[in-house]
């Protein structure tokens, strides 16, 4: 599946089959998580591949509406290391997504809002953050992805020039 493709067909779910993915389709998303760009090079992203069951539900107390990290058979917590920005964990878990996505996987980014409770599942030092955890799995096509949920379309998401203005009309 071509870039482009799988970011305008890619949807978040909360719903996944048992079925483990494969080291070597792991390895290819995480390595699209390694390449994000961060702010002057920095690299302030660490990841945290998370199988074991016992330790996706003891995170899946960690944050609200997390209940589904005990379904996926797998997760991935996005670490920022002390001055890593938010925006730097955004770009390294939008890589992980789409690139998940391009090989099939399912996933949906889940807000740690019990820090020092993500931090002691994961044995993350006090000064790193969690900054989201990824539940990824082969979707379970039982749950549309969509919920029925269409998007907005572009005219009112985009203004040009300024905050409101329509598109100028071409010749």
């Amino acid at each position: 599946m071509d870039a482009y493709r799988a970011i305008i067909t890619k949807r978040d779910t909360r719903h996944y089959l048992p079925d483990p993915v494969p080291p070597d389709v792991l390895t290819r998303v995480l390595q699209a998580g390694r390449m994000a760009g961060s702010s002057k090079n920095s690299q302030p992203v660490r990841m945290i591949v998370v199988q074991a069951p016992e330790r996706r539900a003891a995170l899946a107390g960690c944050g609200d509406y997390a209940d589904h990290l005990k379904a996926a058979p797998l997760a991935i917590a996005v670490v920022l290391l002390p001055g890593g920005g938010p925006f730097d964990a955004g770009r390294a878990a939008q890589n992980l997504m789409v690139a998940a996505w391009a090989e099939g996987i399912a996933s949906c980014p889940v807000s740690m809002h019990r820090q020092e409770c993500a931090r002691a599942v994961l044995g993350v030092p006090a000064d790193c953050t969690v900054a989201t955890v990824l539940a990824m799995g082969y979707p379970d096509l039982k749950h549309p992805l969509s919920q029925g949920r269409q998007r907005l379309p572009l005219d009112e998401l985009v203004s040009w020039e300024q905050w409101g203005a329509h598109r100028p009309e071409t010749a």
